[in-house]
């Protein structure tokens, strides 16, 4: 899609160093790394830079306003890898899959099916979903038409909630729910948004699933309350600190499934985010904007700088 419209250059490094000088003369910046502040200076030619996803957290969005540059992203295609693999990881918890595949393996038939008298179906629970966005509505779809679960639901925007997710605040979600799922963006309102206080609202043995990003979580409070018993279960699959150091420990607990950042990485997601993202640099080299223009209030200063 790209290649008739201009020079495709992957970057030879993630280093702030190598993005700031290997952009400089770039036209177009396809994000799939965090870029550095500094790179918006830098690249007098520099049209947009689009987001290979939906988090934004990659893009210094301030910086790139500042410096006239458009930012856009591909949002919703990764929603149904996320919310499938949000439905495995509840799955694999109620059947205690980590442990029964281990103690299978390394101690036999009758101490992997010992397992089974600990197990639990997942139809009937109730499930929360924190962010109502392309993901959360997917887990909500999923859940309710798939499994009859009962699904709870919260938006910060009020919008987003099909007619069978009953709306709760944040205390009355995690109160309520056999399994919280946190699929909402990290904002300076969700960072630590799930602190010890409200790890303690939560059902006594509930399961916790992190789709969003790792910020939202006070770590040190969630790995108190695996120890203790008041969360039953975890899937992780971002964390503030990535990769995750071997020795993290999450990895000791037998009822936590890591998982490497990649719940919304498939053959089929990979290939919509970049049909999206070749799209929308097809736009903005044409002279358009992009389709999801994220930073709008800088149109006329883009304008400016390149008119159409």
């Amino acid at each position: 899609m790209l290649s008739a419209h201009g020079t495709l250059t992957v970057a030879s490094g993630l280093d702030a160093t190598t993005l700031a000088r290997e952009a400089r003369n770039a036209a177009i910046v396809i994000v799939r790394a965090p870029l550095p502040a500094e790179l918006f200076a830098g690249a007098v030619k520099l049209r947009a830079a689009i987001r290979h996803g939906a988090g934004l957290d990659m893009i210094p969005v301030d910086a790139a306003s500042a410096a006239g540059v458009l930012v856009a992203n591909v949002p919703g295609v990764n929603a149904r890898s996320v919310a499938e693999h949000v439905l495995f990881t509840a799955l694999a918890l109620l059947r205690r899959f980590r442990a029964m595949d281990h103690d299978l393996r390394e101690r036999g038939w009758l101490a992997g099916r010992d397992h089974a008298n600990l197990t639990h179906e997942l139809s009937g629970r109730t499930i929360g979903i924190v962010g109502m966005g392309s993901v959360g509505r997917q887990v909500a779809s999923i859940a309710h038409h798939g499994f009859g679960l009962d699904v709870i639901g919260m938006s910060r925007s009020g919008t987003g909630f099909p007619e069978y997710v009953r709306r709760a605040d944040l205390d009355a979600l995690l109160a309520k729910s056999d399994i919280v799922v946190l699929a909402c963006p990290l904002t300076p309102e969700t960072a630590g948004l799930i602190s010890r206080q409200e790890i303690a609202r939560m059902r006594h043995g509930a399961l916790l699933i992190n789709v969003s990003r790792g910020a939202v979580v006070d770590d040190a409070a969630l790995i108190d309350a695996l120890a203790s018993g008041q969360v039953g279960g975890a899937a992780l699959d971002v964390f503030v600190t990535q990769p995750l150091p071997p020795d993290h420990p999450y990895f000791g607990f037998g009822n936590v499934i890591v998982t490497p950042h990649m719940a919304g990485i498939t053959e089929e997601s990979m290939m919509r985010m970049g049909v999206g993202a070749a799209g929308e640099a097809i736009r903005v080299l044409s002279g358009a904007l992009p389709e999801n223009l994220r930073n709008p209030q800088i149109v006329d200063r883009y304008r400016a700088r390149f008119p159409a």
